[in-house]
């Protein structure tokens, strides 16, 4: 049976139909607002993993189709090919905003494919994106905590925009898409032209109006669409298990955790680890993958010594208060033939940012589905494995690297001076040298320290710091 409905959402039509596309997925939703249409489709296997997971294997993958505005890919070979960068953006967008609404103790392999099937180049394919893919999880019979939307905002002067175009937003002092729940905000994204600060906090309470619009669209279809969820048996790590690791090594992790140093204290952790494993291992060694789950509840005791150290004392593992700052070292002029280059040292997180310089026939030609265009300002990250002292295979870069550059091109690309003032292409390259948190916003500080080092005339240096919410269960 097809199900559809509709509605004017600030001067947009939005409009949602399942049960005619895609109807061997588990879930499926065709997503329209003015002429971008956007499919999403969920599946998730019924069988429970072989193996005990302390993760949840979700997938999520954004993807264009060039015939959605008319037009042949380039090159020779004429048809998509590897995720571009945008799409890698997209997918981690959508992944953040559906990714905590699953139940905890669901371990099932799940995928959600979005295709940009149509684009009229100024509606969202973001909003449509996310609203796809939340409709497409609470109709099908994969439990899923939703429904979930995601919204843009932008600011003209003193004016919310909701749900801008892209013509709207080249005017627009703020980009902001904000991910939640009727209850809760779970995704934020953000670039701005340095507005206050109670604008921000302005532009994410209207953005919670909106995100409620979306919302209650959706729960007209899932009513009346929606499939029972399917039974599925939890992956947990039974009581004993925990009650036995936790008697044996709770006090040696207490003291292990007040060591200050990164390195010295995985090493303890890991000594105290292999030493109760190999006096548990006898005991629980008849139940089902008993060695991953030893160290789940290894883990789990972990991380709940951390939090409530935190909250009861208001003392971090590394030493620091709720409010100190790592010593910070700053560092320029440290490669001889580069045109800018920096070392910002925070903690044990150490970031080699370069800027190198360029002329017009150096701009980054990017060709999608809106349009060709060509990317004066270029921004990348690097994150080798030496950085947190372990062994993996080099390629090409990650979804993680690909984010945490394009999070730092935001902050900085508003200061870079306009092409008239200085005719020039620029490329920041950030190589983490070492890593405890927070690289991306080293990016930030050492990309603000190489371009001065280069002599570009930036308007205003920017730092960044990374925060992090903890709260008692």
């Amino acid at each position: 049976m097809i199900f559809e409905v509709q509605d004017n959402i600030y001067g947009k039509k939005i409009s949602i139909q399942t049960g005619k596309w895609a109807k061997q997925a588990d879930g499926a939703c065709v997503v329209s607002i003015g002429d971008t249409v956007v499919l999403a489709t969920a599946v998730s296997v019924k069988e429970p993993p072989k193996e005990f997971l302390d993760f949840f294997p979700l997938t999520v993958n954004y993807q264009e189709k060039f015939y959605a505005i008319g037009k042949i890919p380039g090159g020779f070979v004429k048809r998509e090919g590897k995720p571009s960068d945008y799409e890698t953006l997209v997918s981690r967008l959508i992944d953040r905003s559906i990714r905590p609404l699953f139940p905890s103790d669901y371990k099932q392999e799940t995928q959600v494919i979005v295709t940009t099937i149509s684009a009229d180049q100024e509606n969202d394919v973001v909003v449509a994106s996310v609203l796809a893919a939340s409709c497409a999880l609470n109709i099908s019979d994969i439990p899923f905590f939703g429904p979930v939307a995601a919204c843009r905002i932008g600011l003209r002067g003193k004016e919310f925009l909701p749900l801008p175009t892209q013509s709207e937003l080249r005017d627009s002092s703020l980009n902001l898409i904000v991910a939640g729940t009727k209850n809760a905000i779970n995704m934020i994204e953000s670039g701005s032209v340095e507005i206050s600060t109670t604008d921000m906090v302005e532009s994410i309470s209207y953005a919670q109006k909106v995100i409620n619009k979306l919302i209650d669209l959706q729960e007209k279809i899932i009513k009346d669409a929606a499939k029972p969820k399917r039974q599925y048996e939890p992956m947990v790590v039974s009581d004993s298990i925990l009650t036995s690791m936790e008697a044996l090594c709770i006090d040696e992790l207490q003291e292990a955790l007040n060591i200050t140093d990164k390195k010295k204290r995985h090493e303890k952790i890991d000594s105290i680890f292999k030493t109760a494993f190999i006096k548990l291992k006898e005991e629980f060694s008849e139940e089902e993958n008993f060695e991953a789950k030893l160290k789940a509840a290894f883990e789990g005791i972990i991380k709940n010594l951390v939090r409530d150290k935190i909250i009861s004392t208001g003392v971090r593992i590394d030493g620091r208060g709720l409010d100190d700052i790592r010593p910070i070292t700053c560092e320029i002029g440290v490669l001889p033939r580069t045109h800018g280059s920096a070392v910002f040292t925070r903690g044990e997180t150490q970031a080699l940012v370069v800027t190198t310089l360029g002329s017009k026939t150096d701009m980054q030609i990017i060709d999608n589905i809106g349009g060709e265009t060509f990317e004066r300002f270029m921004l990348h990250y690097n994150f080798p494995p030496f950085s947190v002292g372990e062994v993996k295979r080099l390629g090409a870069p990650g979804r993680r690297e690909i984010g945490h550059g394009a999070l730092a091109k935001r902050a900085i690309e508003p200061v870079i001076p306009d092409e008239t003032e200085f005719p020039y292409a620029v490329r920041i390259v950030s190589d983490i040298l070492e890593s405890n948190g927070s690289s991306s916003m080293a990016t930030v500080c050492g990309a603000t320290l190489s371009l001065m080092d280069a002599g570009v005339p930036i308007k205003k240096p920017v730092s960044g710091v990374a925060m992090g919410l903890i709260k008692s269960e």
